[in-house]
């Protein structure tokens, strides 16, 4: 697979997506505060791709568009769990954080484009 097929192969983009957030996070040394934004942060970002996974396999379009819009909240959960992460003001993970935040941007406006778009021929449909 060429690096261009697997930007659009969303399946392994959302999977490379939740281990890199697994990756930075194993990396920062926890303390009170930072603890619960980082086991939020991994349960958000890890979701995003199991939910695609359960989507691709989805009964119905309903129950497709229903798992696709929980991919797009789950993004935009973990959009502001980097922000949050970002304001604790660790420099050395701040670097790291805005390709990642780019990244998860993406993934916001292609799972809200499929789920519109997915919401139209819905209609078009009934």
């Amino acid at each position: 697979m060429t690096q261009i097929d697997r930007k659009y192969d969303l399946e392994e983009r959302t999977a490379l997506f939740g281990e890199s957030v697994i990756k930075l996070c194993r990396n920062i040394k926890q303390d009170n505060v930072i603890y619960p934004i980082v086991g939020q942060l991994i349960r958000s970002s890890t979701s995003i791709g199991a939910n695609y996974m359960e989507a691709n396999g989805a009964s119905s379009k309903k129950d497709f568009v229903s798992k696709i819009f929980i991919c797009k909240k789950e993004s935009q959960e973990t959009k502001h769990w980097l922000r949050m992460l970002n304001s604790c003001g660790i420099e050395s993970i701040s670097l790291n954080l805005s390709p990642m935040q780019k990244e998860c941007q993406e993934l916001i406006f292609i799972f809200t484009k499929i789920a519109s778009s997915s919401r139209a021929n819905q209609q078009l449909t009934n």
